[in-house]
């Protein structure tokens, strides 16, 4: 009996559980947004800002909601570390990109990399949110303009007839998109566009919250 109830209120109580995977250049305040996210829904707060430094690996963090736990893996920007990213993929069940609304230099490198997350086969189908941080800023772009930079960039970086998508073979994972014989183009089922027509973009700051 006891193993019954014991049983029964685990199923009752039992929560939803969900990996959310949060990447972005070095310096777009993933880590400041996660524990800001922390201090939000936790009883012990997360770290101060001016105790976050450099994520060199992955910060991990986890909230409880009335239904649903979360459990978030923040990983680093740097660009010899952005190859671990694809190792999180298959078992996430949603992307956060966060990107520095204030760092217009490095504009460019950032829709470089977001058009590579955007491509990826595995995350075809889960939820993606582009995260404009720094808006607490005077100099950050707008969602609006945010959403433009990106268009632009993709307008003056056609993908060329040989490419395909961005993961490789050696990923160990069939491709989702095939090699059209009329066209000579990739085909993703429209996949892409779909995901372009209903893409989140969020402006928002790690700081303020």
């Amino acid at each position: 009996m006891y193993h019954l109830l014991k049983g029964l209120h685990e199923h009752l109580t039992r929560k939803d559980e969900y990996s959310v995977v949060i990447i972005g250049l070095d310096n777009a305040g993933k880590t400041t947004m996660l524990e800001k996210i922390k201090t939000l829904y936790n009883v012990t707060p997360g770290m101060p800002p001016d105790k976050i430094g450099p994520t060199v690996g992955q910060n991990i963090g986890k909230i409880s909601l009335p239904s649903t736990t979360l459990h978030f893996f923040d990983l680093g920007g740097q660009r010899d570390i952005r190859s671990i990213w694809p190792k999180y993929y298959d078992e996430c069940h949603a992307v956060v990109f966060v990107l520095d609304a204030c760092d217009q230099a490095r504009l460019s490198e950032t829709w470089e990399v977001f058009d590579k997350v955007l491509n990826s086969p595995r995350l075809l189908n889960l939820p993606l949110l582009l995260l404009a941080n720094k808006q607490d800023n005077s100099n950050s772009l707008s969602v609006a303009e945010i959403r433009e930079s990106f268009e632009a960039w993709q307008r003056a970086h056609p993908p060329s007839p040989e490419a395909g998508p961005s993961s490789s073979p050696s990923e160990g994972h069939e491709r989702s998109s095939s090699l059209n014989g009329v066209t000579g183009k990739w085909d993703d089922g429209g996949a892409k566009d779909e995901r372009m027509a209903s893409l989140d973009v969020m402006g928002v700051s790690a700081l303020e919250g």
